[in-house]
């Protein structure tokens, strides 16, 4: 009789939660997350303010964005939240790393789904650092204007955040390699990393159209 094979669920820390319980690191994660909103909160209320003061400078300096690269960017980061959230998938059925060829999709795993994630935000902040150069080549710099302030203040806080998730993804693929089992912990950890990395995709979407298409 040829023997069968059975899957044991890991037992998951309190930290952690159970799997029918809320996780405390997911919670805490969204309360965190909720607390960084007022902040970018305040970075749209300081934006819309002195443009309100400063029209004149808002619709010279404005003119020197590239609306269609920022578009490009914006497209790569937002596309990225849907390889994050495939990542999630794969972790919560347990599938670390790929089953087949790299070129079959379908069979790749969390590893593969957040490596791609990763390489599409270090675009993004490859190209927000293309379009800083630009500016600055344009005389568009923090001490110059109140735009370049505001400009730079906004999108540079973004751009730190989503270094850091970069930062979080790495230390998550490290855990999956360094490991010989992936637990429910890991799990939790990476669902804890998507809910950053949706956050920031959804905080450049207020930005972009704010500072792209409003002006």
């Amino acid at each position: 009789m040829a023997p069968v094979a059975t899957v044991s669920t890991l037992p998951a820390s309190r930290l952690h939660g159970r799997h029918d319980r809320p996780s405390m690191v997911a919670v805490g994660t969204i309360i965190w997350l909720s607390s960084d909103l007022m902040f970018f909160a305040a970075l749209f209320a300081a934006y819309y303010t002195i443009r309100d003061v400063s029209s004149t400078l808002w619709a010279n300096d404005t003119s020197h964005l590239n609306l269609l690269f920022a578009a490009i960017n914006t497209t790569v980061l937002v596309l990225s939240s849907f390889t994050c959230q495939w990542g999630v998938f794969k972790a919560e059925q347990g599938k670390v790393a790929r089953t087949g060829k790299i070129w079959q999709v379908n069979t790749w795993g969390l590893r593969e789904w957040f490596i791609l994630t990763y390489l599409m935000g270090a675009y993004f902040v490859a190209g927000q650092a293309t379009e800083y150069a630009s500016l600055i080549h344009e005389h568009i710099t923090i001490p110059n204007d109140a735009y370049g302030t505001v400009f730079y203040l906004t999108t540079g806080f973004h751009g730190m955040h989503v270094t850091l998730g970069l930062v979080a993804f790495l230390l998550m693929l490290g855990r999956t390699y360094i490991t010989k089992k992936f637990t429910h912990e890991q799990a939790v950890s990476a669902i804890a990393v998507s809910y950053y990395w949706h956050f920031v995709d959804v905080v450049w979407i207020g930005l972009f159209a704010t500072i792209y298409l409003i002006k």
